[in-house]
């Protein structure tokens, strides 16, 4: 209550938080504003039997099953951002662009990210009309029709992506993270109001468990998100002009979960690709790609299948994302130049392999962690048989990352005020 009388109180602060909500307020409105010429029922009806896409809606904030104008949230600036943290692994140029060239080098990244985002999101579009179109869902279109239907929804992306940017620069919380929090939240209520038209008095234990574990979830992901390993730092008694700064010690923190909610969301974007491009073949008149894209459609329907699959990208994207956000050799490099060091480790390589090894191990134990909450929902529906016990999992571990970041946020910029008035 304290903390909320402060930022009260700050009204500079006060401001960045009412135009972050203000801008939640504009997505919420989008994502209500359907595309033109389309039937909703119907779209409604595809998203609320197919597993896969109903979770996707879910991310969306029911923008998708409304066939709104940013139907495709900020998928497609995601999926730009994956290729090109990919280029700074196999491209030089890309990634000394990223890692050497300061701001500036740091801005064009983003620009090139940015101009990405339009092919990316037309062909996402063109997917799923092309899906949709398949499924007999929605009537044939001409070609004039389906290009403006692309336009609209890559234009709806690209809007939401300056309104991700917008509050991100406000300094509360990640925008792209924000947005996918504000769709998450505004499908609670409808998600309780159908649990609660569903409710079995024969199934109060079940329930219960639900609930409780519910709650141990929360606990799970508040102390993996906080965790941290903290690596001990000593300094070398050294001169600086005329005086003898004797050596002191400090800790390097490394965080547990270093890579936050963004493999998730990666994963999430990559496990759409094959779903829509299965859709678009199954309609082609080739029979080889029609019976391997069924095939293929089939395989990614098994939830057996599509949860393993899930569980490993998960895995692989928090080693991926931990490897492009922290480098052990720079790291190493910096400790040696300022006169620090590792106790029992020389400096140098053999601090830079240090490093990587502590760094592969609590990844692991993070990635684990996250792959597991990511697939909980498929094992609580299969050990319940209840479908509408799906709240936890991804969505949870979304909306409680991004509510502790952006309170570290919030407080930060308090701080920095206090220091200011001092």
């Amino acid at each position: 209550m304290n903390k909320l009388t402060q930022v009260m109180k700050i009204k500079d602060l006060r401001n960045k938080i009412l135009c972050v909500l203000g801008i939640l307020v504009v997505f919420r409105i989008l994502a209500s504003i359907p595309v033109p010429g389309i039937d909703i029922e119907r779209v409604k009806e595809f998203f609320s039997g197919n597993q896969f896409f109903g979770m996707l809606n879910v991310f969306s904030g029911s923008s998708m099953s409304n066939f709104s104008i940013v139907m495709l949230g900020v998928g497609p600036y995601i999926t730009a951002s994956i290729v090109m943290q990919l280029m700074t692994m196999i491209i030089p140029r890309v990634e000394k662009m990223y890692k050497e060239e300061g701001e500036a080098g740091r801005q064009k990244f983003n620009q090139i990210t940015r101009y990405l985002t339009v092919p990316f999101a037309l062909l996402q579009s063109f997917g799923m009309i092309s899906l949709l179109r398949s499924q007999k869902i929605i009537d044939t279109l001409g070609l004039g029709q389906t290009l403006v239907i692309m336009i609209i929804i890559t234009s709806g992306t690209v809007l939401l992506m300056w309104l991700g940017e917008i509050i991100t620069e406000k300094g509360i919380g990640n925008g792209v993270s924000l947005i996918i929090f504000a769709g998450i939240v505004a499908n609670l209520p409808s998600a309780l109001k159908q649990l609660a038209a569903t409710w079995d008095e024969t199934r109060l234990l079940t329930y219960a468990g639900f609930l409780i574990a519910l709650v141990a979830v929360i606990y799970a992901v508040i102390v993996v998100t906080e965790g941290q390993r903290n690596i001990p730092v000593s300094y070398a008694r050294r001169m600086r002009g005329a005086k003898n700064i004797s050596g002191n010690q400090a800790y390097l923190p490394l965080r547990v979960n270093q890579a936050g909610v963004i493999p998730i969301i990666f994963a999430m974007s990559v496990m759409l690709f094959p779903g829509m491009i299965t859709n678009f073949l199954a309609s082609a008149n080739v029979e080889k790609l029609t019976s391997a894209a069924l095939a293929v459609d089939t395989l990614f329907k098994n939830q057996l299948f599509y949860g393993i699959l899930y569980f490993f990208l998960v895995i692989a994207f928090s080693f991926f994302y931990t490897k492009v956000t922290f480098d052990p050799k720079n790291i190493a490099e910096n400790l040696q130049k300022n006169g620090g060091y590792i106790p029992g480790i020389r400096p140098g390589a053999k601090t830079e392999k240090h490093l990587n090894n502590v760094v592969n191990r609590i990844t692991l134990a993070g990635s684990l962690f996250l792959a597991a909450v990511a697939v909980l929902p498929f094992v609580i529906q299969w050990a319940t048989q209840i479908q509408n016990l799906s709240v936890g999992g991804t969505s949870l571990l979304i909306v409680v990352s991004v509510v502790i970041e952006t309170i570290k946020q919030i407080q930060g910029q308090i701080i920095m005020r206090s220091y200011e008035k001092i």
